[in-house]
């Protein structure tokens, strides 16, 4: 059984920064591609980004690039999402998930999904 654990949302203002940290149990991490998914009340789940096993390549929606970066630390099993020149239109609960196959930006293609964590961007 895999488990995840999102950490390090919080409330910042317009212009800040938030690291967001994806903690997983089970042995089988570093073979798994990783991915953040974010959803705000009323609208559907969407892509943020997407990371590779080895974390050799990353995928990012086109309303994160050059803002957001993802990365991974396999001997913590530990997925991160650091994420600059925060919008209020960031404000979301952000997910981790592991990816299964298919589609990465489509939440389907991925199980284990974590608790998630709050993010909130003020103006």
């Amino acid at each position: 059984q895999v488990q995840l654990v999102e950490s390090g949302g919080g409330l910042v203002q317009a212009g800040g920064s938030l690291r967001l940290s994806c903690a997983a149990s089970g042995r089988t991490f570093s073979s798994a591609g990783m991915g953040w998914f974010r959803q705000s009340p009323g609208k559907v789940r969407e892509f943020v980004a997407r990371i590779t096993s080895s974390g050799s390549y990353i995928y990012y929606a086109d309303f994160v690039k050059g803002r957001f970066t993802i990365s991974r630390d396999n001997a913590k099993n530990t997925v991160y999402l650091q994420m600059n020149n925060l919008k209020p239109e960031d404000t979301a609960v952000y997910y981790c998930a592991r990816h299964f196959g298919g589609t990465i930006s489509d939440p389907t293609s991925y199980r284990y999904w974590g608790q998630g964590t709050q993010v909130t961007v003020s103006s």
